[in-house]
């Protein structure tokens, strides 16, 4: 969407949902991040099942689980955003070292050091102006291959090259698993 065609209140659920992942991400705050959540807030990191329910829950899970817990090098690279009247979709790459616990991503797993380069999607719902909840979105075989507890020669699943074709279609090629199986 072009930003001149922006509504306003679009343009702040953007402003406020960038607030958060600076909050989440570059300052590490608790206060800034539930500040920019509602009263009833949710988040789901849906292929772990990690997050919680209610503005106490959530303000829990972000102290003890997610917010200490991103690797110094923890980078986003935005692919592609959508703008709903109380949405946002955003697509990115998620790029790490994992080289600290990571239990709201790979909860119970020791670091391995290994780089993690991961496609995600992200629904944001907001209710009067802030985040009402999260839906987050990635492909976890990738991440368990790039960090070594999945040998992907054995099974039909990618790593890192899957987040490299979001970003560039024809630099990685397709239908390898299949020929893979048909060889």
């Amino acid at each position: 969407m072009p930003e001149d065609n922006i509504t306003p209140k679009k343009l702040a659920m953007v402003e406020m949902w960038e607030a958060h992942m600076a909050a989440e991400f570059k300052k590490k705050d608790i206060d800034a991040t539930m500040a920019t959540m509602s009263s009833d807030p949710f988040v789901n990191h849906v292929p772990v099942m990690t997050g919680d329910v209610g503005f106490s829950a959530v303000r829990r899970f972000y102290s003890t689980y997610f917010i200490p817990h991103h690797p110094s090098d923890t980078t986003f690279v935005r692919v592609a955003r959508t703008v709903g009247e109380d949405r946002i979709v955003d697509e990115l790459i998620h790029k790490f070292t994992h080289n600290i616990e990571m239990p709201w991503i790979l909860p119970g797993i020791p670091p391995t050091g290994k780089k993690v380069e991961v496609a995600v999607i992200v629904v944001v719902q907001f209710k009067d102006g802030k985040v009402a909840g999260e839906r987050i979105y990635w492909d976890q075989a990738s991440v368990l291959a790039q960090i070594g507890l999945i040998d992907k020669s054995k099974l039909p699943v990618t790593g890192a090259e899957a987040s490299r074709k979001v970003l560039a279609p024809a630099q990685e090629p397709s239908n390898k698993l299949i020929e893979r199986v048909n060889q």
